[in-house]
């Protein structure tokens, strides 16, 4: 007798054999999965998500600067490709602290992922909402306040705060907990004993926290190579007066627009002696007015004047702060620098101050800028000569009081280049870590937790290539366009225009040659006349033999044939442009 059939598809298996079982999925499953999309081998562009099956949150959400190779990119941010397909997973976005690098992004990205909840301390709060009314053209952020004595439940995760410190006031780490055990993420951290306009790191509530077991520390390796403790903001401060007691002209400090601990300090400082102070450069003033809004800034509002009045007080009545202290082109202090700025100029026996160590690329503006204030008859001090400057991140001896404070399982250095990441985990075994409990990773690594408390570094690996913003341009600028950019900046472009009568298959007259970045044409007449005999020839030559020229075939062949003739010529390879045009 026939067998019904039920309408399943018939097995393979032999009798008595298991059901095959899909690897990939089973790894994801009843894990926890930290996946960082950036932050992990470059300063930068910070952004990591924890997963556990359905349920995903992100910490940060940064951008990062280029470097001179990426011409014309603004900048650069995370690439959410993996995020996309699982936005309705996403519970929330928590923000350590309002750094661009930890929240620059989030105009680019959160509508692309579903515009989900961002949790953020009062001062990270205004200044992501600040950010964002440049982008009146994208849909509102959906922004909630925390405390950091806040606890949130998002999906599976459970989340609690505590305060570090930072360059920035309002700064906080946290705490995950998931099913499979607890994890610490620091933020940007150091711990200052006696800051400004800030209190201590909450060493208590860390200590406690680490107390009741964590599984792994994700802690800031940013400088990690540096040793000794962090210089506390009260010894710049004191290092600051000292500048305003010995100085008789007018003090110009540069710093960066988000170091609101140290504005606060040239605010107060400006005060107590008797000048007033003038706030310049778009993102500078933009945080000192929501650090004043939020009582960050308690200078009195008579200390503060706008920049165009400052020729209306004695020298000696004078300060002014500013963004440029790493040279950059279009900031206050290079515009003053090149006689650009609209109301200041050097004046002899004026103090400026670089507040701020410099970023690794900047070296030569920078020496620049300092060698050109002192022909002007300028005083300049760095951090190198005085104590003006203290990063805000942990060094030696503070990263590894937080692992002696947390004393976790695992330890996952975050936050710097591979060079620092390691350097991080050797900190960890000098404290006692296993070697084989640092895992060290990289963009796109996925760090895998399981319900026993083991750890790894799988194989898989997610997608996290640059993503360029140019101007208002997403993701349209990638490697061929900053290949053809950088051709464009070392050789130069040839463009050759050819007019061809199409019934009689000829070249008409001469083609015409244009240069830009390669030669002069009117000073290279026999270059450019045996460039121009070639390419009318080599057109001829293919067109008459053929019904249908193939003109993309015929742009490529002169493509070649000039690039070559006129790197024998000259040694240089200009991009060739040739251009064609049927009559």
């Amino acid at each position: 007798m026939m067998k019904k059939h039920n309408g399943a598809k018939p097995s393979n298996r032999k009798p008595g054999t298991k059901k095959p079982v899909n690897k990939f999925t089973e790894q994801k499953k009843d894990r926890l999965r930290i996946i960082p999309l950036g932050g992990l081998e470059e300063i930068g562009r910070n952004m990591t998500l924890f997963e556990y099956n359905n349920d995903i949150i992100i910490v940060d959400c940064g951008m990062m600067f280029p470097d001179e190779k990426m011409m014309g990119v603004d900048y650069i941010v995370p690439n959410i490709e993996y995020l996309k397909t699982r936005k309705k997973n996403i519970r929330g976005m928590l923000i350590t602290h309002g750094h661009m690098d930890h929240i620059g992004a989030i105009p680019q990205i959160l509508h692309e992922i579903g515009n989900p909840p961002i949790y953020a301390t009062d001062l990270t709060r205004a200044m992501i909402l600040k950010r964002h009314e440049d982008y009146k053209e994208l849909p509102p952020l959906n922004t909630r306040k925390i405390r950091k004595v806040d606890k949130l439940k998002l999906g599976i995760f459970n989340v609690e705060f505590f305060h570090v410190n930072h360059s920035i006031p309002d700064a906080v780490g946290l705490v995950i907990r998931t099913p499979v055990g607890n994890i610490m993420h620091t933020g940007d951290f150091k711990f200052d004993h006696s800051p400004v306009g800030d209190v201590p790191a909450d060493i208590a509530k860390i200590a406690r926290l680490g107390s009741e077991g964590i599984l792994a520390l994700m802690s800031d390796s940013t400088d990690s190579q540096s040793p000794g403790y962090s210089i506390s903001e009260s010894k710049i401060k004191k290092t600051i007066e000292k500048i305003f007691q010995n100085s008789r002209g007018r003090i110009i400090t540069a710093t960066f627009s988000s170091l609101i601990s140290r504005i606060q300090e040239i605010a107060e400082v400006t005060e107590k002696y008797g000048r007033k102070l003038a706030v310049d450069g778009y993102s500078m003033k933009n945080n000192v007015e929501i650090a004043k809004k939020l009582g960050y800034i308690n200078a009195k509002h008579s200390t503060f004047i706008n920049i165009k009045d400052i020729d209306k007080y004695p020298d000696s009545k004078i300060a002014i702060l500013c963004t440029g202290a790493q040279g950059e082109g279009n900031a206050v202090l290079m515009r003053i620098v090149n006689n650009e700025h609209k109301f200041v100029r050097i004046h002899h026996g004026d103090t400026v101050v670089f507040s701020s160590s410099v970023i690794p690329g900047n070296e030569r503006s920078v020496q620049g800028m300092k060698d050109t204030l002192y022909k002007k008859g300028a005083n300049v001090i760095h951090y190198k000569m005085m104590d003006i400057h203290s990063g805000g991140h942990a060094r030696q001896e503070d990263l590894k009081m937080m692992i002696n404070l947390v004393r976790p399982k695992y330890l996952i250095p975050i936050h710097g280049t591979y060079y620092m990441l390691k350097i991080h985990g050797q900190l960890g075994e000098e404290v006692g870590l296993k070697k084989e409990n640092t895992l060290i990773g990289e963009n796109g690594s996925v760090f895998e937790f399981n319900k026993k408390q083991q750890g790894r570094i799988t194989n898989e690996k997610i997608p996290t290539s640059y993503v360029m913003v140019d101007g208002i341009g997403l993701g349209d600028i990638g490697n061929v366009v900053l290949r053809d950019r950088q051709h464009l900046a070392e050789d130069g472009m040839f463009t050759i225009v050819s007019i061809v009568d199409r019934k009689r298959k000829k070249v008409i007259g001469e083609p015409q040659v244009s240069s830009r970045g390669f030669i002069y044409v009117k000073e290279n007449f026999d270059l450019v006349n045996e460039t121009k005999a070639r390419v009318k020839k080599g057109i001829n030559k293919i067109i008459s033999n053929e019904a249908t020229p193939n003109w993309n075939y015929i742009k490529k062949n002169i493509q070649e044939d000039v690039g070559k003739f006129l790197f024998q010529k000259t040694k240089r390879r200009p991009m060739i442009l040739p251009v064609i045009i049927e009559v």
